[in-house]
């Protein structure tokens, strides 16, 4: 058994109009294909969404594909999203690659802001290069890394979430005493306050989490 990490850049004949819609909308930060189920052409999907959910219910409830869903917010800008819907021709083709009877594809399926969706599929070797063969050509397909699969249960962070914490950590901010706060955070990675709170936030309450065994 060997395990692939992908990154895939969608091309815009085949991205899926809500990840178009985390592309391109700054209400959404991050959009997290918890688990899904496809049947006779309808999936079944449950996403971990953080941003502005009353702005991603919006741009949801006018796709014309979707029979139904349900926006459960969690806390602060995160919320949960159950939605079922009809496959789109477009789509077909990079769900029957990854819905093979010989690979699995390991949750969390992340979608981010640069048009890329980022997943672990495990395998057999031949059946792992007939499915990277099998993909849309459209399709930009960077392998990462191809191995034994040893992924532990360690906490997900997104690359913004590390920027800070990098961040953070060279200008002292988690020194004691602390030698530079949240405004010096914010300089390092050239945005707002409000958001390099944020970040550090919720990049803490990840590992605080995964610390006292509180994984979700």
């Amino acid at each position: 058994m060997k395990s692939l990490e992908l990154v895939v850049e969608h091309a815009a004949e085949t991205i899926h109009p809500m990840h178009a819609f985390v592309c391109e909308s700054p209400a959404v930060e991050r959009e997290v294909l918890l688990e899904g189920k496809t049947v006779d052409g309808e999936r079944t999907l449950l996403f971990y969404v953080e941003g502005d959910h009353e702005a991603y219910e919006a741009t949801l409830a006018a796709q014309d594909a979707v029979a139904e869903y349900d926006v459960r917010p969690d806390s602060d800008g995160e919320f949960f999203v159950y939605v079922s819907s009809s496959n789109s021709d477009r789509e077909a083709t990079l769900i029957e690659a990854f819905a093979g009877d010989a690979v699995v594809v390991v949750p969390p399926v992340e979608f981010r802001a640069d048009r890329t969706m980022r997943l672990t599929v495990v395998g057999r070797g031949p059946d792992l290069r007939d499915l990277l063969d099998s993909l849309p050509e459209a399709l930009d397909v960077d392998v990462r890394s191809v191995g034994p699969f040893t992924r532990g249960l360690s906490p997900s962070l997104t690359e913004r979430q590390r920027e800070a914490l990098v961040a953070a950590r060279g200008v002292g901010y988690y020194e004691v005493p602390r030698e530079g706060g949240v405004e010096a955070v914010a300089t390092e990675l050239d945005c707002a306050v409000s958001t390099a709170s944020t970040l550090l936030r919720r990049a803490e309450s990840r590992l605080v989490a995964d610390a006292l065994g509180d994984r979700p």
